[in-house]
């Protein structure tokens, strides 16, 4: 009989199960009241006086075991529940992850760069906090100057030597302060500006501004590079150069590129002449090269800019500049086709 009893603790300690049924069928068998425990207890008056230690040993480690084993298992399949509970059936398949895009901005900014660098433009960057000789004084627009009403700036704590970048021909400045000739760089990034924030203009925008400085640079070239340019950003290789005034360059045009009038649209954008300003250009003067340390005697060069929200906004047809920074999902998602 105690042959049989052990044979019974073997066969507990090898039970193993993952349900819950599973192991209540094996407690009431071992531990039930009709179970195989109180049968043995029951046959003890049988046994032999001789046989009694032993048999009431077998018994007692028969009933430690299978406490043991139902405690194990209980325990290992509540902290399976408790997981299940926390973190769903985890056999299932997971929820597909949405794919975020770049900003349109982002993208238009990366396809200037990629269009620039098949031309040997590199990318410079500069502090968006400025002082007065990178952005007005090293470029003609010393203190008082009235071209410096063109540009409403942001001061910062009353330190009219310290703001805002109003653009980012100060990148430019501290490039050429930096690097000798030949220098050929654009510099896109942000710029703030005090002004009425409104469908077509905001306090803070984006612009990419280019800078090509060599021996015997001249209009002709700035006009090349740009006719490239349009025709590989919005495929139109028809432009214009108007004469205008910056007091950084001079002579000084704005870029016109004729948008058609294929659509009602085309009408509304150009109103009615099929052209449209997409930015300023001219060859650097000579007095900025000086004011960086390059001689102007040897040495010319060209200088360009563009809005990179006025861009994305005739690219993709968005009618108000403040969808830029709203940050509403439902207008981002929109450029996930085309990142």
């Amino acid at each position: 009989m105690i042959d049989q009893i052990n044979k019974h603790i073997d066969a507990v300690k090898e039970f193993a199960t993952t349900e819950k049924a599973q192991l209540e069928e094996f407690r009431v068998k071992y531990l039930g009241k009709k179970g195989l425990l109180n049968e043995f207890f029951a046959q003890f008056k049988l046994v032999e006086p001789a046989d009694k230690k032993a048999y009431g040993q077998a018994i007692n480690s028969l009933k430690k075991a299978a406490e043991e084993k139902v405690k194990e298992l209980r325990t290992k399949l509540e902290s399976s529940d408790q997981t299940q509970g926390q973190y769903g059936d985890l056999t299932r398949p997971g929820e597909a992850i949405e794919i975020g895009a770049n900003h349109p901005i982002t993208q238009v900014k990366n396809r200037v760069i990629e269009i620039f660098s098949r031309v040997g433009f590199n990318v410079s960057e500069g502090p968006e906090i400025e002082d007065d000789w990178h952005n007005f004084s090293a470029l003609n627009l010393p203190e008082h100057h009235p071209a410096r009403d063109m540009q409403d700036t942001f001061f910062i704590q009353r330190d009219p030597d310290i703001l805002l970048r109003t653009h980012t021909s100060s990148v430019q400045v501290r490039y050429m302060e930096e690097h000798k000739p030949p220098i050929r760089t654009i510099s896109p990034g942000r710029v703030y500006r005090n002004e009425a924030i409104s469908a077509r203009s905001h306090c803070f925008f984006h612009q990419v501004e280019g800078l090509y400085v060599d021996e015997d640079v001249s209009f002709a070239d700035l006009k090349q590079t740009l006719q490239y340019f349009t025709t590989e950003m919005f495929g139109k290789s028809k432009i214009r150069l108007r004469p205008s005034y910056f007091p950084f360059t001079e002579p000084s045009a704005e870029v016109d590129v004729y948008w058609g009038l294929e659509t009602e649209t085309d009408y509304k954008m150009t109103k009615g002449t099929g052209w449209l300003e997409i930015m300023g250009c001219g060859m650097v003067d000579p007095a900025v090269l000086d004011n960086c340390g390059i001689d102007s005697s040897r040495y010319s060069g060209f200088a360009f800019g563009m809005g990179i929200d006025r861009i994305a906004l005739l690219l993709h047809q968005i009618p108000d500049i403040r969808m830029f920074s709203e940050n509403d999902i439902r207008f981002l998602e929109q450029f996930k086709r085309i990142n």
